[in-house]
């Protein structure tokens, strides 16, 4: 089954700095700003359903996205993949031997269910699955 790509996420310490260079580069204006309490981020993303980019902002500074630019900088932080059922994929994974972040499903933007895969099985990429 295909799973399409839905997202490239971006962390950066400002959303306000960051957006005026991604939205030119697109040609594309923004999802209103997002909190989501739960990963302790703030979020907006930009351009089609086809493939957007989420900007990822840490909302406090022990978030693991605040770790995260305190490790690496800004820069790349996820691929989201669109699947059907996250929990159903997310068993999959597991049953398959790949690392995984979450056992069970949590809040994501927009009200979908998301799950991570964990980087060292994807080759050093966080990978997100989004219940499409």
């Amino acid at each position: 089954m295909e799973h399409p790509l839905d997202h490239i996420a971006i962390a950066v310490p400002s959303i306000a700095a960051a957006l005026p260079v991604f939205e030119s580069l697109s040609g594309a204006r923004s999802s209103p700003p997002e909190h989501i309490a739960d990963q302790g981020v703030n979020v907006v993303f930009i351009g089609s359903a086809h493939c957007r980019i989420e900007l990822i902002e840490p909302a406090h500074s022990d978030s693991a996205v605040a770790r995260f630019l305190q490790r690496r900088g800004p820069g790349l932080h996820h691929l989201a993949y669109r699947v059907a059922d996250v929990q159903a994929a997310l068993d999959d994974w597991t049953a398959r031997g790949y690392e995984v972040i979450d056992r069970t499903a949590r809040p994501g933007a927009h009200g979908r269910r998301v799950a991570f895969l964990h980087p060292r099985s994807a080759h050093g990429v966080l990978v997100e699955l989004m219940q499409d």
